[in-house]
């Protein structure tokens, strides 16, 4: 099918990003809004968005005329009769979204396609609100449009052979990448970026560490390209809390359920970045904590010691046999390690996330004073400190595994491989590593026990190994099998 012509109805930053994006790609556009203010602000996001690109010389002063130029602005929805497809990027609002396609329904040639951009909502709920739900289908582009590549193309069960591989075609014109997936609430990236997110103001809230501090390990630990509170103040509470709020209803899982601490910020109006406060205030994070070491001896036990003791003594610390300091290093529960001490106040656990973050964990036992001496010394070796409890995961593998774990659900249900999954949250997140490379890469065995260590303490559902991931590990297999 050839789109040679296309509407979007709602011109606020997406939509108006939407509609570049076309018309970058040489397709003509009608761009939709409800009144003349509104449309200004539409041709206002066109504007500077071209007139940045403009600036750093990703066009030239000819194709962005010709870009605007191939946009015609309008307040009249009859305008959209003649278009072969027309997206809505309008506020994240079932009903105003099934009334909007009801209009035009009405207004559309028989044969144009409908496509929602929602993140989360039922596509299949709206396809049934028309009279042609076999061509309604999601389109789900990422912010900021023009630059984000992924695309997700959402079919139903009524959506007519052949359609989704036309819209996938018009997605490869367009420059992005298309990921084929069903109609499930949040798709594939929100369905697994969310929850995660989520579980991130769960364990503020449970004081298993700091903003900053978790920030701060899944940015410098992990490699993400933002800390989960960042990415949520970017996103914006609100949205955040929709999105879950729709993945909740859809799953009753606790996993899905949102944060009260997500509730209470969104009921305070402290929405992010759109608002000046979230997560975080305009200032942003706090600055580093300054961490002394203030020690004489230290013993150092657990996989990886003799390497740690080494990295200690070029340090100038050096290994005592009556150690004022005693770092166990490994999984928890490190309290069990404590107690066998001769003085348990003494012991810290240390987690080494990546190469640049050392977890430094405090048991309930465990002094103030010894745990700022073990961040003073994980600084010494240049490593970024996050302070936290000693519970199960601790702070980065609590947060990436359960995150993994929920990617391997996904897959094992049928809803969408391997490498869609991997791509979806490589190009609309940033990852630098999809979650099944990750998985491979810090090996099948270590996350499917670490998931094991999180029921046991948790008992959340979600928490238990996906049966894939068990049977991969104990069929000894280094990888998931591709098809």
């Amino acid at each position: 099918m050839a789109f040679e012509k296309v509407g979007v109805v709602g011109l606020g930053t997406m939509g108006a990003g939407i509609a570049e994006v076309f018309a970058r790609a040489g397709i003509r556009v009608i761009g939709v809004e409800a009144d003349a203010e509104a449309l200004a602000r539409g041709r206002g996001h066109l504007e500077r968005s071209t007139g940045r690109a403009l600036d750093k010389g990703r066009l030239t002063a000819e194709e962005r005329e010709a870009i605007l130029g191939r946009v015609t602005l309008t307040t009249a929805r009859e305008d959209l009769a003649d278009a072969d497809l027309v997206i809505e990027a309008i506020p994240e609002v079932l009903e105003y979204k099934v009334a909007l396609f009801t209009d035009l329904d009405r207004i559309c040639k028989p044969e144009t396609v409908l496509a929602t951009n929602t993140s989360s909502l039922p596509v299949t709920a709206i396809a049934a609100a028309t009279g042609r739900p076999k061509r309604v289908i999601g389109m789900h582009f990422f912010n900021p449009a023009p630059v984000m590549r992924l695309v997700e193309v959402v079919g139903t069960i009524l959506t007519e052979d052949g359609l989704l591989e036309d819209v996938s075609h018009l997605a490869w014109q367009l420059g992005k990448t298309p990921v084929v997936v069903g109609d499930l609430a949040g798709f594939v990236v929100n369905r697994l970026l969310l929850p995660y997110l989520n579980h991130a103001a769960v364990l503020l809230e449970h004081g298993v560490a700091r903003r900053d501090d978790i920030d701060a390990a899944m940015r410098k630990g992990v490699g993400l390209p933002m800390g989960p509170f960042a990415l949520l103040d970017l996103i914006g509470l609100d949205t955040a809390y929709e999105i879950m709020g729709v993945l909740f209803g859809e799953t009753r899982s606790t996993r899905h359920a949102p944060a009260p601490l997500l509730r209470e910020l969104v009921g305070a109006g402290l929405l992010g970045r759109k608002t000046g406060r979230g997560f975080y205030d305009q200032d942003g994070p706090a600055p580093a904590e300054a961490w002394k070491a203030h020690v004489t001896g230290v013993t150092v036990h657990g996989e990886g010691a003799e390497e740690l003791v080494a990295r200690l003594d070029a340090a100038g610390f050096r290994a005592s046999d009556t150690p004022d300091l005693v770092l166990r290093l490994g999984e928890r529960p490190v309290i069990e390690h404590a107690v066998r001490h001769a003085d348990p106040s003494r012991v810290v656990g240390i987690h080494l996330v990546g190469q640049d973050v050392a977890e430094v964990v405090s048991t309930v036992l465990t002094s103030p004073e010894t745990a700022g001496a073990a961040a003073g010394l994980m600084t010494v070796l240049g490593l970024t400190v996050v302070p936290c409890k000693d519970r199960a995961g601790f702070v980065a593998d609590a947060l990436l595994f359960a995150h993994l774990n929920d990617a391997v659900r996904m897959h094992a249900s049928g809803y969408a491989s391997i490498d869609a999954i991997d791509t979806a949250m490589r190009l609309g997140c940033g990852y630098p590593a999809g979650p099944f490379e990750m998985l491979e890469r810090i090996g099948l065995r270590k996350v499917r026990d670490g998931l094991r260590a999180l029921y046991a303490e948790y008992r959340e559902p979600s928490f238990a190994p996906a049966p894939l991931l068990d049977q991969l590990v104990a069929a000894g297999l280094p990888a998931f099998p591709r098809a």
